[in-house]
């Protein structure tokens, strides 16, 4: 019979230091993405992005209208919580390190950071914002960048396979600052929770929302580095191994979100408009497809960068960064000339199919994609031959 001590430092280790399924993953982020809509507004990662680009040209002169303090915009807020949340993760289970990649890997990552950011301009969002929470807000856009990105994850694998056929990497860099004590993790926490404090006291408009981004926000990036749920093995593991545990978790992700957010929308408890954007059908086709093809030379989505870069690999650190200079001045310029309204239409499924035609629209197309990827790691026959 085990001693109490013993049971805390079980579930210490199962808590912090095992890695969790990603179906575990998939449930919980579901339920995270439903508590963001819940306080205030869906979870998006590319705004927050775009506002750190934004800074970047607002002070080197480039743009001239001061944007929203980093650390009051909401989508910006989120992000550093899912930095902050996946940082703790990593430092408490011992496996943060920066890690320099090889040349090669350095120079993908720069050159996908400009795919992604162009793709996630015409879809209104990453694979986040454009597709999994679009779905969940019942805007046919994210069908739309979802068919997208499964055609640009083809297209960006045959790249891949070209590449190995054709380059060698070459050495890797070196890895440093890997042994944080996980005790600073836990540090980690004590501040998120000070943070959040403050944020709740402050005199500053809206302050006290960002508390909740905050948390929320750090409690998904947390989420995704214990499952290492990642929305690139989702989509490209089906055509390269065959192996469907992402693809699956991410189904089911959407699924459970759709339905919780489908609620607070029929409710009224939240705007119908939310997420149902301008880009159905070819903007979110094409930023789908340039996006997917960028995500899988990176090694990672919207998403996926933040809580990698979170566990100090440099590569995403370079994509992150290019990522969010080419979305603010792609951005810039498209609003500029009145190109944002010209992506296609705004539909919102309920007005065709209602709520309940929506949500068993979703359901039958997640769950195909489920059935589809299930029967291909068992025979094989999507899998992309190198």
């Amino acid at each position: 019979m085990s001693s109490f001590g013993e049971k805390i430092s079980e579930v210490y280790e199962s808590f912090f230091k095992r890695t969790w399924s990603p179906m575990t993953g998939g449930v919980l982020l579901a339920v995270l993405a439903i508590y963001m809509e819940a306080w205030q507004r869906p979870w998006g990662i590319v705004g927050g992005l775009r506002n750190w680009g934004d800074w970047f040209f607002y002070l080197i002169g480039v743009f001239g209208d001061k944007p929203e303090h980093p650390l009051f915009f909401s989508s910006s807020v989120m992000d550093l919580g899912l930095l902050a949340g996946a940082w703790i993760s990593a430092v408490i289970a011992r496996e943060f390190a920066f890690r320099v990649p090889p040349v090669l890997e350095l120079w993908k990552g720069f050159f996908a950071g400009i795919l992604m950011g162009i793709g996630s301009t015409l879809a209104y969002g990453c694979n986040v914002g454009g597709f999994y929470s679009a779905i969940q807000n019942l805007a046919a856009n994210g069908f739309a960048m979802m068919i997208g990105l499964i055609a640009g994850v083809i297209v960006g694998l045959k790249y891949l396979y070209w590449e190995m056929e054709h380059f060698t990497p070459g050495p890797a860099g070196p890895t440093f600052l890997g042994n944080i004590p996980p005790a600073i993790g836990l540090l980690g926490i004590i501040g998120l929770v000070v943070a959040a404090y403050a944020y709740s006291n402050s005199s500053v408009e809206n302050a006290p929302l960002m508390s909740g981004y905050l948390l929320i926000g750090a409690g998904i990036g947390f989420v995704f580095h214990r499952s290492r749920l990642c929305m690139v093995n989702g989509f490209r593991e089906p055509f390269m191994t065959g192996e469907a545990a992402m693809g699956k978790a991410v189904a089911v992700s959407v699924i459970l979100g759709t339905i919780g957010i489908a609620i607070l929308k029929y409710a009224g408890l939240r705007d119908t408009s939310l997420f149902v954007v301008t880009s159905f059908w070819w903007g979110s086709l094409l930023g789908g497809f340039i996006f997917g093809a960028g995500m899988v030379v990176a090694g990672g989505c919207g998403s996926g960068s933040l809580w990698r870069v979170a566990e100090g690999q440099i590569k995403l650190w370079v994509v992150v960064v290019v990522f969010a200079l080419t979305n603010s001045l792609l951005r810039y310029w498209f609003e500029k000339n009145d190109w944002m309204s010209k992506l296609g239409k705004a539909i919102y499924l309920p007005d065709i199919f209602g709520y309940g035609g929506s949500i068993i629209l979703v359901i039958i197309a997640m769950l195909l994609w489920y059935l589809v990827i299930d029967w291909n790691e068992d025979s094989n026959k999507l899998v992309i031959e190198m």
